[in-house]
């Protein structure tokens, strides 16, 4: 299932960001390892791609790469969620989405029908790198769902306007669809219980944002969308852990 490609609002809220002296510095360093790493990787591709060749992900120069664009430890490492995360989070969160496109759609032909043939092939060869993109974005956006209402607070009234609130609710819906699809993707595509148990932990550990952030009918498509998704889950751990997900959904707040 093709993830959704996020909206130019990710741009606008950066460029809408109110003024600040100086940017947080947590994070900024990692920002700029990965998305120097995802410029170096689009290279390797590319270059593959002219010589008709495929992606070698597990070469060490390319896992290191990625290692740096999907780097889960630098992340968790970092300090509790401010506003001023909206500085360089969606950067980072671009990079990460950016880069899972160029090997998961890797010799995939356009067309009306998806090109499953291609589509699967990757899932396969890839499907340990596809599940870690996807563990971090998810990570990451459960992140950029608490940094947005303190950049809204931090706001003062009089720049609190239609197209910031319109810019936050379109990332609210869009966070909603990003794990519809990606989640099913990666459950459902994978053969190897390690990257089920890895993206539904992500799920687990991040229910109780997104229980909060998502609207009352989003949680309910995300709950009825997902139902059957734990019987798809090749691991008894995974299964458990989106029982957690969909049970937070669905508790009233």
């Amino acid at each position: 299932m093709r993830p959704i490609l996020m909206p130019i609002v990710r741009i606008l809220l950066v460029l809408l960001a109110f003024a600040s002296p100086a940017f947080a510095q947590d994070g900024i360093h990692e920002l700029n390892a990965a998305r120097d790493a995802a410029k170096t990787f689009k290279v390797y591709v590319d270059g593959v791609a002219k010589k008709g060749q495929r992606p070698d992900l597990t070469r060490p120069d390319v896992a290191a790469m990625l290692g740096h664009i999907y780097d889960l430890d630098a992340f968790a490492a970092l300090p509790p969620p401010e506003a001023s995360d909206m500085n360089w989070l969606p950067d980072w969160f671009d990079a990460a989405n950016q880069t899972h496109k160029l090997f998961i759609f890797y010799g995939v032909k356009p067309g009306p029908q998806p090109d499953l043939g291609a589509l699967g092939r990757n899932m396969m060869e890839y499907g340990d790198q596809y599940a870690t993109a996807i563990t971090f974005m998810i990570r990451g956006l459960a992140r950029e769902a608490v940094a947005i209402p303190l950049f809204w607070n931090d706001l003062p009234p009089e720049q609190r306007t239609r197209i910031r609130a319109e810019g936050f609710a379109g990332v609210r819906k869009n966070s909603a669809l990003f794990i519809l699809t990606t989640v099913c993707a990666a459950i459902q595509g994978t053969p190897k219980p390690a990257n089920a148990r890895l993206v539904a932990a992500a799920l687990r550990d991040t229910r109780g944002v997104w229980a909060e952030f998502l609207t009352p009918g989003d949680r309910a498509r995300l709950v009825a969308e997902l139902a059957d998704l734990p019987r798809w889950a090749p691991d008894e751990i995974a299964r458990a852990d989106l029982a957690s997900f969909t049970a937070a959904l669905q508790a009233p707040n």
